[in-house]
């Protein structure tokens, strides 16, 4: 594990002791799983948009038509 300082205002602070005294948890465990989770988002984000990318591109310009809005949406 690595320190890491973090300047917050009092009052947030505050509410942060009182939140992670509550869930029998501490304020370093609570920015912990925070930042832990929001890691973790940005990588399913990431890997969904790469996934989405990497589809090859449909040429609609050979007469194909467009699809219909209900087959985009199923």
């Amino acid at each position: 594990m690595r320190n890491v300082t973090v300047s917050i205002p009092e009052e947030l602070a505050r509410w942060a002791r009182i939140w992670a005294a509550e869930h029998d948890s501490s304020v370093s465990g609570l920015l912990s799983r925070l930042l832990q989770e929001k890691m973790e988002s940005e990588s399913r984000y990431q890997s969904s948009m790469d996934s989405f990318l990497s589809r090859s591109a449909t040429n609609l310009s050979d007469g194909a038509s467009y699809p219909s809005r209900d087959s985009l949406y199923e």
